[in-house]
């Protein structure tokens, strides 16, 4: 495994799709903002600090987006994917009240009566849940800006993304000049990518402008505005070129790098963004990971696949943004549907992680924590011959995490039985050497930290 240091912005660029996923909105949505925005920055001639802080609130503005997942199925009733795209993509120039839109998109497909109830809740409840909603995501996503060791103008901009120019925006309802100027930007970058993508550039432009004064700060618009004829630059923004283009709007003097502690940590905080899409699932994936690696030390494996086992566990649900938490929560018995996208969350993880240079090598492996050694598991089928034993240790600590926590459609049992039912499945479905190990690990150390106090800090 590589020890040089690679780019963090290269890394987090690449991870917004997953990102992207979560808030349902299209592939390269958090890096197309990123490129307005820096436009922006570039035309108001801000200086290097203040653009490399931008560069990283606008890759990662969507950080804290899972954490109000699961309190926004339930308010709505409906996918959560759903009402967020349907939030962020309010059909401006004619709506009155935001209101309407969260009415709306209670119960989608839900059943007349369950619609109604929710559209009542929201109608009584509506703008103290937005508050809430926004509060949940604006002070997880700057908590993480921060821990990432990044600037505090990048944690203020993610917190503050939300605020409208005439004081109507959440959470905290500041107006006009209190509302930091890299959220003003940010803010503006992200609708401005939603629209355009929705409608093309010359509608978006018109849409923007009505809403000067009220959501977006009056001079920003105009510099918007003023290259919004650059059919070029749109052009290779929206299509192909939009990742590469990313690298180079970071200031060349401020570009930071990160090593292999540094991309542990990385990987740690998008494990945590994952299970922060459901209460029950706190952890889980830091668990996955401290077994994994425990497994691949009493099997005797080197630092290189005990580390790859490390990512791969802590990255393993990656795709699981993508589920709809309606799915994830659902405490009966699953439609056919709805069991094909909890399927494909595996090769979603998969094609996220290939998307990551620096963890492209785990990519596959991460995607195989649901594959069985008699071919009965998914998205591949893969049999015995066809899975490495980092694999097969994967499938090992997945399920033995799976089965010692509660869930929504199963009880958690102890430790000690756990173990048991895998053995009873021993060289069937999973690895006979695998379980041994987890075994051994689990007797000798019990429930260790999954990252030792003293590891060094990640940027």
């Amino acid at each position: 495994m590589s020890t040089a240091a690679v780019s963090l912005s290269d890394v987090l660029g690449s991870l917004s799709y997953a990102l992207d996923l979560a808030e349902g909105q299209t592939s390269g949505h958090a890096v197309r903002s990123c490129l307005v925005g820096m436009r922006l920055a570039e035309t108001l001639d801000l200086d290097a600090e203040l653009r490399s802080a931008l560069h990283y609130a606008l890759l990662l503005k969507d950080t804290g987006g899972s954490s109000n997942a699961e309190r926004m199925a339930a308010v709505f009733g409906s996918d959560d994917h759903i009402v967020k795209r349907r939030l962020r993509a309010l059909n401006w120039p004619r709506h009155t009240d935001p209101m309407i839109s969260n009415i709306r998109s209670a119960g989608i497909g839900r059943p007349l009566p369950e619609r109604v109830r929710h559209m009542g809740r929201i109608a009584l409840t509506g703008s103290r849940n937005a508050r809430e909603l926004v509060r949940l995501r604006a002070e997880r996503g700057a908590e993480i800006a921060r821990r990432l060791g990044l600037p505090e103008e990048t944690a203020e901009a993610i917190h503050a993304l939300d605020e409208h120019w005439d004081g109507r925006g959440h959470p905290e309802g500041l107006r006009g000049p209190a509302i930091p100027f890299l959220a003003r930007i940010a803010g503006l970058a992200q609708a401005a990518e939603v629209i355009v993508t929705e409608r093309g550039v010359p509608s978006a432009i018109g849409t923007i402008r009505t809403l000067s004064g009220t959501w977006f700060e009056p001079t920003l618009v105009e510099v918007l505005a003023g290259w919004g004829d650059d059919e070029e630059w749109w052009t290779r923004a929206w299509g192909d070129e939009g990742h590469e283009m990313v690298r180079a709007t970071e200031p060349a003097e401020m570009v930071r790098y990160v090593d292999e502690s540094g991309l542990d940590r990385i990987a740690e905080t998008f494990a945590e963004i994952v299970d922060a899409k459901t209460g029950f699932t706190s952890g889980h994936s830091s668990r996955v990971a401290r077994y994994a690696r425990g497994i691949a030390e009493m099997l005797g494996m080197d630092a290189d696949a005990q580390r790859r086992l490390y990512r791969a566990g802590l990255l393993h649900d990656l795709g699981k943004l993508a589920v709809s938490n309606r799915i994830l929560e659902k405490p009966g018995p699953l439609t056919a549907s709805e069991r094909q996208a909890i399927v494909e969350h595996a090769t979603r993880t998969w094609e996220l992680l290939s998307r990551v240079e620096a963890f492209r090598e785990v990519a596959r492996l991460a995607a195989q924590h649901h594959e069985r050694l008699d071919g009965s598991g998914y998205p591949w089928r893969l049999t015995r011959p066809q899975l490495s034993a980092e694999a097969r240790a994967l499938a090992v600590a997945d399920t033995f995490e799976a089965m010692t926590s509660w869930r929504p459609y199963c009880a958690e049992v102890p430790p000690d039985t756990a173990i048991f039912l895998l053995k009873r499945e021993a060289d069937e479905r999973f690895d006979a050497d695998a379980i041994a190990a987890l075994e051994r690990r689990v007797a000798d150390a019990g429930d260790e930290p999954a990252r030792d106090p003293g590891d060094p800090a990640p940027v």
